[in-house]
């Protein structure tokens, strides 16, 4: 994975919005609930916001680029909704393309 190319940066910030999403379900939203802390989903609430937004700006940037067809661009955004929808993505739509 090159970050110099667009592409590179996509799928790091695809990676990392995957994670953070995972972070803000599985440990932030369960401390929340069930340990009364609710600064940890206040934290990675903002965190996965930002890189949702980040992998969003990625998309538009790289399908301009490479003049993908909207189709792929829309699966890419449908995954970041979706919980390891990132790392399916990846590895379905965005791996072995040519930077």
């Amino acid at each position: 994975m090159k970050l110099s190319t667009s592409l590179g940066r996509l799928r790091l910030v695809g990676f990392l919005e995957g994670v953070s999403f995972l972070l803000l379900v599985g440990v932030a939203m369960p401390l929340k609930y069930l340990a009364g802390h609710p600064g940890a989903v206040r934290v990675m609430g903002m965190t996965h916001g930002v890189l949702f937004l980040a992998f969003v700006a990625s998309i538009i940037r790289a399908h301009g680029e490479y003049g993908w067809p909207a189709k792929r661009s829309a699966l890419l955004f449908v995954a970041a909704l979706l919980p390891f929808g990132p790392f399916v993505a990846d590895r379905k739509l965005l791996r072995g393309l040519p930077e």
